[in-house]
C-alpha cells in the first residue's frame, strides 16, 4: 500500500502552547444520515480554533439518541470556550459529566439514551484521544494507517479473547452490541490515549457507520487530492456500501501537506 508524498512529513519542533509553524490543523467534516434512517443521530464538533473535534453517535433505536449525541457536543463547545484550561483531563472531565447528565435526563422521561464519543485534542506536538464505544480515530503517518481506539463492543471482546477473527466481525449477529457509550449509567469511564504529532500526520475520526463493510478497503482509495476530496471519497463509499446507518467523519490534517486555512470547512 503506497501513499502520496504528502503523508510523509516530518516534524521538526514545536511549542507546547501552540502549532509550530507549518503545523496548523486543517479539518474537514461529512455527516450524512444514510440511506435507511430517517434521522441522523450523529453529531460532530469540528474547531480548529481549540484544537478539539469529536464524533458523538446516538444509540440509534433509543429515545432520543440525537439529543443524547447533543449533549455531549454541546459539553465539548462549552469547555472549549470557557477559561479552563484545554487539555485531557478537562476533556474527560466534560465527557463524564455530559453522560451523567444524559442518563439522569432519561431517567426522569423513564427511557433509555446513550451516545458514542470519539474526540481528538492536539496542543503542539501533543495529541490525546478520548473514547467510549466504537466510533473510531485512525492516524495515516507515511505509508502507515494506525488505529488509535480499540472498540468498547462484543464484537471487539470476542476478538480479544481469540473466539471470533477480525474479518468475521462486520458479519457477526451482534456486530451492533457496544458494551460502553455515554449516558448508559450515571457514570461511564472515558479511555484515554496520548499520542505524538507531526507535520504531514492526517486523522481520521468516525461514527460507526462509516466503519461496516467499507472503511479498510476504502482509506488507500482515497489518499490523494485535497483533504476535501478524500471527506467526499470516504463519505460516497460509505453509501454504496449500503448507508444502513448515520454515516460522520472528521478529518485533521496536520500542516501545509493538508491546505491552509482555506480548505477548512466552516
Amino acid at each position: 500500500m503506497k501513499f502520496p508524498p504528502r503523508l510523509a512529513g516530518w516534524f521538526r519542533g514545536a511549542s507546547p502552547t501552540r502549532p509550530p509553524a507549518g503545523m496548523r490543523p486543517v479539518s474537514v467534516s461529512r455527516s450524512h444520515v444514510g440511506r435507511v434512517r430517517t434521522i441522523n443521530e450523529d453529531r460532530v464538533f469540528d474547531s480548529t480554533a481549540a484544537g478539539l473535534w469529536a464524533i458523538a453517535d446516538g444509540m440509534g433505536g433509543h429515545a432520543s439518541g440525537d439529543v443524547a449525541a447533543q449533549a455531549v457536543v454541546s459539553a465539548l463547545h462549552r469547555l472549549s470556550e470557557s477559561a479552563e484550561p484545554l487539555d485531557g483531563s478537562a476533556i474527560e472531565a466534560a465527557l463524564i459529566e455530559a453522560g451523567r447528565r444524559v442518563h439522569d435526563g432519561a431517567r426522569r422521561r423513564m427511557a433509555r439514551s446513550g451516545s458514542t464519543v470519539v474526540a481528538l485534542h492536539i496542543d503542539g506536538p501533543h495529541g490525546t484521544v478520548l473514547w467510549a464505544g466504537d466510533s473510531r480515530a485512525y492516524r495515516l503517518r507515511g505509508q502507515r494507517i494506525e488505529r488509535l481506539t480499540r472498540d468498547h463492543s462484543l464484537v471487539q471482546d470476542l476478538i480479544d479473547s481469540g473466539a471470533l477473527r477480525p474479518e468475521q466481525a462486520d458479519h457477526h449477529p451482534d456486530a451492533h452490541v457496544i458494551t460502553r457509550a455515554l449516558g448508559t449509567a450515571p457514570y461511564v469511564a472515558i479511555d484515554r490515549r496520548d499520542i505524538d504529532v507531526r507535520d504531514g500526520d492526517l486523522f481520521l475520526l468516525c461514527s460507526d457507520g462509516l466503519l461496516r463493510g467499507c472503511l479498510d478497503g476504502t482509506l488507500p482509495a482515497t489518499m490523494g487530492g485535497s483533504i476535501r476530496d478524500m471527506a467526499d471519497r470516504l463519505l460516497a463509499r460509505a453509501l454504496e456500501a449500503g448507508g444502513n446507518d448515520n454515516i460522520s467523519l472528521l478529518l485533521v490534517g496536520m500542516g501545509e501537506p493538508w491546505g491552509t486555512d482555506e480548505d477548512h470547512d466552516d
